[in-house]
């Protein structure tokens, strides 16, 4: 068996087991933890962080987690309607006076969280992703596609833009910087939105699924391609230097298994993890009021959609393209996340729920 890294309680023997068959299987490298009440019980990692298997992953590697990072994005704003900053059901033209134009002045910002506020297609070229005034004077011109609240797209590159700017507004601040401010820095949390150069040397670029290359591009969990306008969305992209630098904040975050679960622990326990209490208990579960539940017009499957968060059962939490995920479980305190830098093709990967049961088992 590969050789895993790390710690964990013996009661979690059937994690680090699990992520040591993904690394026998051809995986590169990935990180996984598991934290109850606040804590570790898991914190493993091992393989690769890079292609040619020469770099081992370390304690402190860290890699794009793509749309895990939505989560990331989703605290921010619950943690501004728990301070009454912000409130869920206005309309995003209350804090983005220029949004509220070409039919969606009735945009609110609990359907910005929930995929419902018809905006989810990217139709502008890569490089705009990395300018925030240019993406967001874009996103603030364009017309819903359907009734905002009525349907559920998938916005798997405009949510980040969209929420982020209402963060922006109000507090004056990047959604990168609030994060790493109010809630990364005082948890001392490894996860970056925006990643400065100085981390350059941790990150383990993306690898593409075997037989595949750097232009292979996202696509929806049956292997089809979205069906979305504008430009794809490749592997090269998201292992460049802008991609790294620029605050997408639905989908360029970068941390590891430790920092995701640590930050998503805060949701786990009720709003406070280590003496720190960053949202009340009625904060937390404001991420679990269902806003939609149905057929998702750009992934073409059932969904059910909280405040920025999937729901699943009495879990909540998001995958990444790639499969890194996190899971959140209120009821048993708990926070799981896997973190890797390995694709592998969406209709064959069921990795992020292997980890998730073994943390179970």
């Amino acid at each position: 068996m590969a050789a895993i890294q790390g710690s964990y309680d013996e009661r979690f023997t059937a994690v680090p087991r699990a992520l040591g068959r993904l690394l026998d299987d051809g995986d590169a490298g990935a990180s996984v933890a598991v934290f109850v009440d606040g804590e570790p019980v898991v914190d493993v990692w091992g393989g690769y962080a890079d292609a040619d298997r020469t770099i081992p992953w370390q304690r402190d590697t860290i890699t794009n987690v793509w749309s895990v990072t939505k989560t990331m994005t989703a605290l921010c704003a619950l943690v501004l309607a728990d301070r009454g900053e912000l409130d869920l059901a206005a309309p995003v033209g209350r804090y983005w006076r220029e949004f509220a134009v070409a039919g969606k002045e009735k945009v609110l910002v609990r359907h910005l969280l929930a995929h419902t506020a018809g905006l989810p297609d990217w139709d502008g070229p890569v490089e705009d992703l990395y300018d925030w005034p240019s993406a967001t004077t874009r996103l603030a011109a364009q017309a819903p596609q359907w009734e905002p609240g009525s349907a559920a797209g998938y916005h798997s590159l405009t949510q980040g833009f969209l929420v982020g700017e209402v963060v922006r507004r109000i507090t004056g601040r990047t959604v990168g910087g609030f994060f790493a401010e109010e809630v990364a820095r005082p948890l001392g949390a490894d996860f970056h939105i925006g990643l400065p150069a100085e981390h350059d040397h941790r990150v383990a670029l993306a690898v593409p699924p075997p037989s595949r290359d750097e232009d292979y591009a996202a696509g929806a969990p049956g292997g089809s391609a979205l069906p979305t306008t504008g430009t794809t969305i490749r592997v090269r992209d998201g292992n460049s230097v802008a991609w790294r630098r620029a605050q997408i904040p639905a989908a360029s975050g970068f941390g590891n298994a430790r920092s995701v679960a640590l930050v998503q622990s805060v949701m786990a326990c009720g709003g406070a993890v280590r003496d720190l209490r960053l949202l009340s208990r009625a904060g937390c579960d404001r991420a679990r009021e269902e806003q939609f539940n149905g057929v998702d017009r750009i992934l073409g499957m059932p969904v059910r959609y909280g405040l920025g968060y999937g729901l699943f059962g009495g879990t909540h939490g998001w995958g990444g393209w790639g499969g890194s995920i996190v899971m959140v479980d209120p009821d048993a305190r708990m926070a799981v996340a896997y973190v890797t830098n390995q694709m592998r093709e969406p209709a064959d990967d069921d990795r992020g729920l292997e980890i998730i049961t073994a943390a179970y088992a």
